[in-house]
Formats: structure tokens, sequence, C-alpha cells
């Protein structure tokens, strides 16, 4: 029964291409603009089935649309590795509502439209002496799809993406507009912000900011399981936010990447840290690839928007043919789990292209993986075979289980609706939150009936 969920949920690979065509909120103008063509997510393993792809330009006609439609679902960036942003009607796309609202210099917050994308604004803000506490390892994803799903970053001390969100508004399925803000709704605010689509159209969103800051990035080679095992504490606080890449070969992290901000008291980690070598060039995660893409590194400083991503903002970081899948695992279990996996390194080795182990602080947003627990994630990814990997996410979300792992909503996975409804307590009252925005079940589709509603 997994393999089958995970065959439906990762990939349509028949060959032909279908009817899409694009649409604003005007009907007469469906025709004129109609096209023939395949779409696909960004890595190219899922094929959208929805017949119709809407790009309204204002609230007013997301709203519209949300009450002439019987059924739709939004769509972001299209970084997601599963069919958690697709419908078998209608998708309404948000990339026209994008760009900086406002910025609020008393509150320290700044207002974006949903389908604005991190890298995107960033430069922005920083020219305007502002910053984000965090960012995730590529800039290409949508401020409101990252939020939605708990997209995360790095840090023992960060939280994820959707931790600076203040402010939401949301089309409900009543086409009705709804403000919500962590000042003055609490725990419905909580459960609204990781909301994985189920509450409604994401129109903006108002995040967090500070001051802006410099960042340093360092990279170590070749670090010692074992050395690993006697520091692990201290290798993953060593620095704002540290990612490890591993093979899985050889009893070795293959990399270390520190990022530390230069506004702090900072040590010289020198040419040894905890056994592993400095780097003496700029460096991809996978090693044997060309770091022409990469945020510099060499401990070169430069603003927190070229450096805390992996990849800089105004490139494609590769081809998009891969999958990926995550797991969170409470910080308390993290070797633990690192080490059980690690006695499976044949078995992920072929499939796989490289492995990333970071940190997120605890939150208390409902739907999140790091709801009130620290977590470390363990990410892989894959080579885009999707039945051979098919298995391996199986047979890892087992090896996992005993350390209470949560999936990432937005890659691959197959654990269980009833092992979901167990990992997270809030996931009663989220379903009654969302009865409560979307009564007609408008915004409800595949994933949410299985991962969800059927939990």
């Amino acid at each position: 029964m997994k393999r089958k969920d995970f065959i439906q949920t990762t990939a349509s690979f028949a060959a032909g291409a279908v009817l899409m065509p694009m649409a604003s909120c005007k009907p007469e103008k469906k025709e004129a603009i109609a096209t023939v063509v395949q779409r696909k997510n960004w890595a190219g393993n899922y094929t959208y089935t929805a017949q119709n792809l809407f790009e309204p330009k204002t609230v007013s006609e997301v709203q519209a649309l949300v009450k002439k439609l019987d059924t739709q679902k939004a769509l972001g960036s299209c970084h997601c590795f599963n069919n958690i942003a697709d419908n078998p009607l209608n998708q309404i796309s948000t990339k026209r509502l994008a760009g900086i609202i406002s910025i609020d210099e008393n509150a320290m917050t700044v207002t974006v439209g949903a389908g604005t994308k991190y890298g995107d604004i960033a430069p922005e803000l920083h020219e305007k002496g502002y910053a984000l506490h965090n960012l995730a390892s590529l800039p290409h994803i949508s401020v409101a799809g990252a939020c939605a799903t708990a997209t995360h970053g790095s840090g023992v001390k960060n939280g994820n993406l959707a931790t600076c969100v203040s402010a939401l508004e949301v089309v409900n399925g009543k086409g009705e507009i709804l403000n919500l803000s962590r000042e003055n709704d609490g725990e419905i605010f909580n459960g609204a912000v990781v909301h994985l689509g189920a509450l409604g159209i994401l129109t903006k969103i108002t995040l967090d900011i500070q001051k802006t800051f410099q960042v340093r990035q360092d990279v170590f080679q070749e670090l010692p399981l074992q050395s690993l095992k006697d520091n692990f504490n201290a290798i993953l606080s060593s620095g704002y936010s540290v990612s490890l890449f591993t093979d899985w070969q050889n009893e070795l992290i293959s990399q270390v990447w520190v990022k530390r901000r230069t506004d702090e008291e900072l040590i010289d980690l020198g040419d040894d840290f905890y056994g592993a070598k400095a780097a003496t060039r700029d460096l991809h995660p996978i090693t044997e690839l060309s770091a022409e893409n990469c945020t510099a590194q060499m401990g070169i400083p430069g603003p927190w928007y070229n450096r805390l991503p992996h990849f800089k903002m105004r490139f494609t970081p590769s081809s998009g043919e891969e999958l990926q899948s995550e797991f969170f695992v409470p910080y308390e279990n993290a070797l633990e789990a690192i080490l059980t996996l690690e006695k499976k390194r044949d078995l992920i080795h072929p499939q796989l292209m490289i492995t990333e182990i970071r940190t997120i602080a605890a939150d208390n947003l409902w739907m999140s993986p790091c709801y009130q627990q620290d977590c470390i994630a363990i990410h892989f990814t894959w080579k885009q075979n999707p039945e051979e990997v098919g298995k391996l996410i199986t047979m890892i979300e087992e090896e996992l289980q005993p350390f209470n792992a949560r999936p990432h909503w937005g890659k691959l996975f197959t654990v269980s609706p009833e092992e979901l409804k167990s990992q997270y307590q809030k996931l009663p009252d989220f379903v009654k939150l969302a009865e409560q925005y979307d009564p007609e079940h408008k915004f409800r589709n595949a994933f949410l009936d299985r991962n969800i509603y059927r939990a």
C-alpha cells in the first residue's frame, strides 16, 4: 500500500501533452490565451493534473475565482515534490501577487505578496537596511509556499521560515478576506501559518525583520564520523547556521558548512575543525560538481542573503532532475538516528546524490514538524529513479520510526495517515479549523484527503 501511494504522489510520467488553459479570472479571456502545455513541478517528477491554471493579478480577482470555482488549489513556485499543490480541475497561481507591499519600521515587519520569492525581495530588504532571520538553501522558492509547508533553513537557535510570520491575509472558501495576526489571534494564528493549502488562498504575508547583517561561510572536508559522535553538539552549534553533507561512505561527513554572523564574536576555526580540513576552494555540496552557482565561501563576508542560502539568487542550482525526501527527528534522538541510517549506507548510496543534515529550533505552529521540539532535518537528494527511491524512502521511514521522525510536507514520503495523526497532537484541531475556513471543501485535494482528513 505504501509503495502504491508513493508512486501515485511522486509522478505522472505518461507521454503526451494535455490542454492547460492559462487564464485570468475573466472567463472571456480564457479561450484567447489557451495553450497546449504539459506543466510539471521544478524537478520534473510530478505532472500537474489541473486542467485550468489561473493567474490573478489582484486580491479581488482571487476572491472572484474562489467564489466562482467549485474546487481549486493555490500554486506557488512549483518546488514541492508531491501533489500538495495539485487539483484535478483548477490551480490558482499567486506569482502575479508579488513584491514588497510595505515596510513597518516601528513594528519591524515587511508585508509582501503571497507569490513573492525570497530571492527577489532579499536584496531590496538589504538595501533598506533590513534582513530576515533565516533563509532556505534555495532562494528561488515563494514565501507563501515555504511557510505553508514549514520549509526551514538552519540553526540551533533559528526557527523555520514560518516562525517569522506575524500576519496573514487569506481568501477563505467563501471568497472572504480574512486577516490573522500573531498579536490578535493567538492559537488560531498558530494553526493557520503552516496551513498546507487547506484554509484558502494566501494573498499577503507579513514577516518579522531585523537590522541587516553580514555572514561569513567556512567549509571543511572529511569530518570523521567518530568525531561527529564525540562532538555532536559542539559541531552543530559552531555557527549561526551549520550544514553537514554526506554520501554515507567511508565513515565520513564529506563537508561541513559553517555560516557565522560577523556581528557576533568569532573565533578562528583554523585549518582543522574537529578533524575536518579547511577547504582550499569554494565547493558544491556534491564535491565533484562545479561551485559556480554556490554562494561564496572561504570566510569572505557578504550580505545575509548571499550567504545563508547555499546557492546564489540569480542562478538555478541544478537542472532539477532529482527527487527529494526529508525527515525531522527530535534533537534528543538525532545522533542515534544518524547512526542508525549510517548502517544502511550501502543500500542508500547507489540512489543518492547527497544528504544534508541541519538543525531547526522548536516552534508553536500546529502543523510544523518542529512543533514544540528542537529538531534535526535529515534531507535526501535522490537520483530520479522513482521505483528504487520509493523502496528506500519506505525503508528509511521504518528505520526512523522509533525516533518519532516527521516528514517534510512538500517532499516525498509514504508515512501512513495513522502515523501522522499520532505525530501531530494538534491535527484534530487543524481539521476543525480547515472545516471552519473551507466549509464547502473547495481547497481539498488528494494530498489533504490522504494525509490530513483520513488521519
